[in-house]
């Protein structure tokens, strides 16, 4: 069983007693291949170029830090001491079966204020349909929520997919947000972290 979250519905992680939240996986898969276009204007405009969708997060703390978990500028976090959130790796190729791996540390919780999950286009055209991504969050003793990116018309190179936020040190909410942005700025704005961006690279 999995519960499907649809766009701005927001529900609580369950705890155990024993354990707490334990570690959260949130996984993102997408078809790096969508179906090739040919001829001339297929070539042109990059028809036949595959997709490299990157997984990573904003974060801020209770202690007010803040900063970013992602590939781009080798900022790849750690699960053991602050952000207590990491990403595994990055899958250049969308072909992993694992796909792309985000890791919070649900036993920190106290610790983090929220986290906004979000995916952009490293390389490849803008064409989120094709890409079908979907994101899974997995945690210990309860069923996997799935976010499916369900709105495709958009030229727009980054999507905001969920927001988890501190509910009383003791859980996190998860909404749905499948929202898109020019880039990390705008969906910095959106979101008012008040981070300043430059241009990085992997």
């Amino acid at each position: 069983m999995a519960i499907n979250l649809q766009k701005g519905q927001r529900i609580n992680l369950k705890k155990t007693e024993k354990t707490g939240l334990g570690e959260i996986l949130v996984n993102l898969n997408w078809n790096a291949r969508p179906a090739q276009k040919k001829g001339f204007l297929a070539r042109l405009f990059g028809g036949n170029s595959g997709i490299d969708l990157d997984l990573g997060c904003l974060f801020e703390l209770r202690d007010g830090s803040k900063g970013a978990v992602q590939a781009l500028g080798n900022a790849f976090g750690s699960l053991s001491s602050p952000p207590f959130v990491s990403l595994d790796g990055d899958d250049r190729t969308g072909e992993s079966a694992a796909g792309e791996n985000l890791r919070i540390n649900g036993n920190r919780v106290a610790d983090i204020k929220r986290i906004l999950v979000y995916t952009f286009i490293y390389e490849g055209i803008a064409n989120w349909q094709e890409a079908d991504a979907r994101v899974t969050i997995k945690y210990p003793g309860a069923e996997d929520i799935i976010i499916k990116m369900d709105e495709y018309n958009s030229q727009k190179i980054m999507c905001g997919l969920a927001l988890l936020e501190n509910q009383n040190n003791e859980t996190f909410s998860v909404e749905k947000i499948v929202q898109f942005y020019d880039g990390h700025s705008d969906l910095d704005k959106a979101f008012r972290w008040g981070l300043e961006w430059v241009a990085g690279r992997k």
